[in-house]
Order: C-alpha cells, then sequence, then structure tokens
C-alpha cells in the first residue's frame, strides 16, 4: 500500500463547501485585498495564541523579514540563531540588512541551545549605550531568533530570561508550530514578535502562500502594518516598505481551518505517539524526544536513524512517503559561504543532517496506512 508523505487534498474534502463560500463571497463583494475577512482572521489568530496583535502578510519568510526590520535590526547587525532550519530563518536576516550568527542546536529537539546562547553572549558582547555589541569588532547584536523546528517549541523561559537579561529583542521562527505550547503558552506569544507560515504544507495551511506576525507591542504592530504596505499610510510613506499583503481569500480559508486546528493537532498527536510505540524497541531509530514542559504539534515527525540514506532508498522503493529535513545545514550552504564557518563547527547540526528522516504523520492516516509505514521501517532494521 503505498503511503503518500502529505494529502492535504484529505484534510480538504469535509470543508469543500466553505472554503467554496470563501471564494463566493470574495467574488460577491469583490473585496480581494485587505477588508473584514483579513481583519477578522487577524482578531481570531491573536485570540487564538494569546497575543493582543497579529499582522499579516504574504509569506512566512517575509513574516521573518518584516519583524526584524520592525524590531529596528540594522545592516551589518547580527541576528543570532540556528543552522539546523529550513533556509528561510537565516536568509530574511539578510533580507533585513543583518547577518546571521548561528549557534548548535540541542541533538535531542534539534532547537536551540540555551546555554550555548548565554554562553556565546557572555564570552564575546557587552551592553553599551548602543546596545549590545561583539567586543572585538563593536558589531551591534540586533536580535536572537530562536526557531521551534517540527512542531515542538524551544525552551522560551530560558531563552527569554537570558535575552531579557541582555536586552535583546526576541523573534520566534514559529513557522513549523503554530499552535504548539511551552509552558501552556502557545508559539509566538513569548517573544517581540513571532512569526508563522501558511504555506500550504504547514498545520495551519492555505491554499497558496501566505504568513502572520503576532506582537504584543501597538508600536511594532503599527510599523509592521506600515512596511507590509510599502512603508506607508495611504499615500504617505515614512520608510521603503514591501508590498507584502495576505489576500482577502486566503484570509477566508484560513478562517476556516483555524476553526479545526486543534482537532487536527490530535490527530497529528495520536499518529506520532503510535510511531513512538511501533519503534521503541528498536535500538537503530530514536524517535522525537519531546521536553518537559513543550506540546508538540508534529509539523513532522522526524526520526534519528542509523543507515539514514539507505532507510530512505528502502522507504522510497516501498511507495512510503518519506523526505529529509535538512540534508545541508545553513553554515555549509555555497551562500553562506562568506561567514567563515566550516564543517565541524556545529557538529549536533552536521549530525542531525546525516542522521534524520520524516515519515508522514498527517492526521488523516488510516490504521492500515500508519501499520504500513511502521511495517516498512520495521523491515528494514529486522532484516
Amino acid at each position: 500500500m503505498p503511503v503518500p508523505l502529505l494529502d492535504i487534498s484529505r484534510q480538504h474534502q469535509p470543508i469543500l463547501q466553505e472554503l467554496g463560500s470563501v471564494f463566493s463571497r470574495a467574488l460577491e463583494t469583490s473585496r480581494f485585498i485587505k477588508g473584514p475577512e483579513l481583519e477578522s482572521l487577524e482578531t481570531e489568530f491573536a485570540d487564538y495564541c494569546g497575543t493582543r496583535h497579529a499582522i499579516g502578510c504574504a509569506s512566512g519568510t517575509d513574516a521573518l523579514t518584516l519583524s526584524l526590520i520592525a524590531l529596528d535590526v540594522k545592516p551589518g547587525d547580527f541576528v543570532i540563531t540556528t543552522p539546523f532550519t529550513f533556509f528561510a530563518s537565516a536568509g530574511s536576516v539578510v533580507r533585513a540588512g543583518g547577518i546571521p550568527v548561528f549557534l548548535d542546536i540541542l541533538p535531542d529537539s534539534y532547537n536551540m541551545d540555551p546555554d550555548l546562547l548565554s554562553g556565546w553572549l557572555q564570552e564575546h558582547c557587552a551592553v553599551t549605550d548602543r546596545g549590545v555589541v561583539y567586543r572585538s569588532t563593536g558589531t551591534r547584536v540586533g536580535a536572537v531568533m530562536p526557531v521551534h523546528l517540527f512542531g515542538q517549541m524551544a525552551d522560551m523561559d530560558r531563552i527569554m530570561s537570558i535575552c531579557d537579561e541582555w536586552g535583546l529583542p526576541v523573534v520566534e521562527d514559529a513557522c513549523q508550530s503554530v499552535g504548539a505550547r511551552w509552558s501552556e503558552r502557545r508559539a509566538g506569544s513569548f517573544g517581540a514578535a513571532g512569526c508563522f507560515s501558511f504555506f500550504p504544507s504547514k498545520n495551519l495551511g492555505a491554499l497558496g502562500d501566505g504568513g502572520m506576525v503576532t506582537t504584543d507591542d501597538p508600536d511594532v504592530a503599527a510599523r509592521l502594518i506600515s512596511l507590509r504596505e510599502h512603508g506607508g499610510v495611504g499615500y504617505i510613506h515614512a520608510e521603503v516598505g514591501f508590498n507584502s499583503r495576505l489576500d482577502a481569500l486566503q484570509a477566508g480559508f484560513l478562517r476556516v481551518k483555524l476553526a479545526r486546528l486543534d482537532d487536527w493537532h490530535e490527530g497529528r498527536r495520536r499518529n506520532a505517539s503510535f510511531y513512538s510505540r511501533a519503534f521503541r524497541d528498536l535500538k537503530e531509530v530514536i524517535t522525537p524526544v519531546i521536553k518537559k514542559g513543550a506540546w508538540s504539534v508534529y509539523n513532522q515527525y522526524t526520526m534519528r536513524v542509523r543507515d539514514r540514506d539507505r532507510l530512505l532508498e528502502h522507504l522510497r522503493n516501498s511507495g512510503i512517503g518519506c523526505a529529509v529535513y535538512y540534508p545541508l545545514p545553513l553554515h555549509l550552504q555555497q551562500c553562506f559561504k562568506c561567514l567563515g564557518y566550516g564543517e565541524g563547527d556545529f557538529p549536533a547540526s552536521e549530525a542531525a543532517s546525516r542522521e534524520v528522516i520524516s515519515i508522514p504523520v498527517f492526521g488523516e492516516l488510516t490504521e492500515g496506512e500508519l501499520a504500513e509505514v511502521a511495517g516498512a521501517v520495521r523491515s528494514f532494521y529486522e532484516a
């Protein structure tokens, strides 16, 4: 039985009529950009995340870029993040004019290691009248960007405590973790800004591209609204911004889905539990480690395995959808060679890139499909 890595059509089938109504309503009103549909989504999304404001934009990448600029990251500023993540985490830093500074991940959760963050700041930085600066060059540190990878939040209690002590703003890259929780607070509610992607494959996916920024700061919210509209209000421009709007159609589709999101999360969590039980006796497989205080939404079910590439080939030959997120850490990407990093600089990230594999976990999988996936993994190692 072939099993896809993801089948969005199964999620859409029960809500086709509601999605069609959104399209019909947009045609009738001709309100395709902004308007009440977007305003309602922004209110509902802020309520869902537990923040005062939510600002829609064109993509998760734009959400990150706009947030960094809104928090006054200047050209040449350092932004601290991790190298084992999707490209946009560091790409957005460069697009905002900043310079990515990488810190290694925790080998079990794949998220930012707070001890490394604290140690790097203490070893290399000082607080001055310009803010936090890198002592040897005087380069300003503009922000810290933890990534909530694979649906599990980073340790935001410790990260926020460290950043508050140093006076550094935090941008949460929550593009893979809408609805995830840490200490019972949802992703996007800790930092000065929380950034989300509505790419169709996400747990909350649009029928195209889209993004959102959450914040409690009304000044940051106002600047984000300006930045997504070419840096102005009406035809008066305070700065050069972007054309980065979330259109009304996508907002309407997302409102339909947001109402069901927590139920869909439970489906993914149920399937993740099935796999973790199915593989618990396989010494060649390390199933996802969920940290105390975390509540994962399993954007991916990512295992660390022995003989990863051979398992990947076996699963594909068996018709099982699978993927590697991510095969090359960002510090080894050609476009970031100028940053001066090399192989061996971030051993936990490099090991993860050689050993991780993701298998189907979407909530609409049948019991038979789950058994098929588990059986294919087991047959590889038992052979």
